[in-house]
């Protein structure tokens, strides 16, 4: 028996470091690194990475967001991302591929960037110093994290929150009335679901808790008395 212990704790050592050591190393590997976006692209508003968009979705984005830069001048992107590094949050992500793509004030300015990780379905914006004066940090903050946020809780529908996010941005973008974010319903139960004291005394289980209180007393000494007689 010792020796088959000393065999078996020989073999399972090994095997259970190695096990530890393929999760620490595999996590990394799926996490995208601002050097796996690609360049700017010219011919596409969505970088669909993390692959949770469909086609007709991201030619719909494309379509709509070329026609606003084509209208007003101001061009947004949409990003998303499988997962991030262990020392990257949404927000230094988002900043970083926004300066690593527009490395000047003058190509910053009327830029949008805007970004969801897939693994933790945390969302970022950012946003360049003329499309402050049309749509405020808190507007844009507002889409980052309400009106993109709201389908995702709902079951990551990412299609339907790139689609709320991009008509927000559209709408504020060109000069119109914010739309606002959505209007969540309130789905907590505010009823009370305790019986009422009317309720209560018309029930019988008043009785059948005596009743099993008195089978509980009275079994016992009826079955000791028997037993001794």
């Amino acid at each position: 028996m010792t020796l088959f212990s000393s065999v078996v704790g020989r073999w399972i050592l090994p095997v259970f470091a190695i096990i530890l050591t393929a999760q620490f190393w595999v996590a990394p590997v799926y996490a995208t690194s601002l050097y796996e976006v690609p360049d700017l692209p010219s011919d596409t508003r969505v970088i669909d990475l993390a692959e949770i968009l469909s086609r007709l979705s991201e030619s719909k984005f494309n379509e709509t967001l070329n026609a606003l830069a084509e209208k007003t001048g101001q061009e947004v992107r949409f990003v998303t991302i499988r997962r991030l590094d262990y020392d990257e949050t949404i927000d230094t992500f988002t900043e970083k591929l926004f300066k690593q793509w527009f490395p000047t004030p003058e190509a910053q300015a009327n830029q949008t960037l805007l970004i969801v990780d897939k693994l933790t379905n945390n969302s970022a914006i950012y946003t360049g110093e003329n499309v402050k004066s049309v749509m405020s940090d808190a507007i844009a903050t507002s889409i980052a994290q309400e009106t993109l946020q709201v389908p995702l809780r709902e079951g990551e529908r990412y299609n339907q929150g790139f689609l709320d996010a991009g008509d927000r941005l559209v709408a504020v973008l060109s000069g119109e009335l914010d739309p606002g974010p959505p209007i969540v319903k309130d789905t907590v139960q505010v009823e009370g679901t305790f019986a009422t004291p009317e309720e209560t005394q018309e029930s019988n289980a008043t009785v059948w808790v005596i009743g099993l209180l008195i089978a509980a007393t009275v079994i016992p000494m009826v079955t000791y008395f028997w037993y001794v007689k």
